[in-house]
């Protein structure tokens, strides 16, 4: 059986406590906005442990000994994290969706450059270019797609531009979470224990993105069966195991 009927039978299990509402979508809403910002900015080098992520989020306590950008970093993302929650019921995420979500990220770390494109030496308008393009194929295509296929290719294909002087990799998996989430799946976390696995198939995918997709589809099959566990939910056995996509 292919992993995106996998996903979809975990999603109708889950589907059936929904709608989230009051204190249980605040709790999920909570426990994605650590695990994400953790494990999305430990990717990238941030030295904060997710408990020392946790604190600073909830409680508002810095952690001493520890590089101020870290600090930053996990804030910006928390509030980019905020914002995508907005977007929500749009079902679309538009370019000036994308910025803001980096002006976000990026605004306690380097002011000048957030929420602006990278200004590269040669070809100064092909980032330009290659954004419309990306707004437009996501605009025609995501229909055309599973959910967590579009929101992997949305992720490639966001990193392969590059169109940020910094944040692109967290920006990219913002963007991925919310075409996710957009669609009712559960967010794909990427935990810093598989980084190579992950920027390895993410090099790969100039040549072949399946594996990519597959990688993705993985994260959310994973995300699935964590929170039924968390609600004690069972998950489906009928025989099956994630396949191939």
């Amino acid at each position: 059986m292919g992993i995106y009927r996998v996903i979809d039978l975990y999603k109708q299990a889950l589907d059936k406590r929904r709608p989230f509402e009051g204190e249980m979508l605040k709790q999920l809403k909570e426990y994605y906005r650590i695990g994400l910002t953790w494990s999305s900015n430990a990717l990238e080098g941030n030295t904060l442990t997710e408990s020392e992520t946790k604190v600073l989020l909830e409680d508002g306590l810095t952690v001493g000994g520890k590089p101020l950008r870290d600090t930053f970093e996990a804030i910006g993302h928390a509030k980019a994290y905020d914002f995508m929650f907005t977007l929500l019921n749009k079902r679309t995420i538009q370019e000036t969706d994308i910025l803001t979500m980096h002006q976000m990220f990026c605004q306690g770390i380097d002011k000048d450059s957030s929420g602006q494109y990278r200004d590269p030496v040669a070809q100064p308008h092909s980032i330009q270019t290659e954004m419309d393009g990306l707004c437009q194929w996501m605009l025609t295509q995501r229909d055309l797609l599973h959910p967590v296929a579009f929101a992997a290719q949305v992720h490639k294909r966001f990193v392969f531009i590059h169109p940020f002087k910094d944040g692109n990799g967290r920006i990219a998996r913002l963007l991925m979470n919310t075409a996710l989430i957009q669609d009712g799946y559960l967010p794909a976390l990427i935990p810093p224990v598989l980084r190579f696995e992950y920027i390895e198939l993410l090099e790969k995918a100039h040549q072949d993105d399946k594996p990519f997709e597959q990688f993705i589809a993985e994260r959310v099959v994973e995300s699935y069966k964590e929170i039924m566990r968390l609600l004690h939910i069972p998950v489906p056995t009928n025989g099956f195991s994630p396949g191939k996509c």
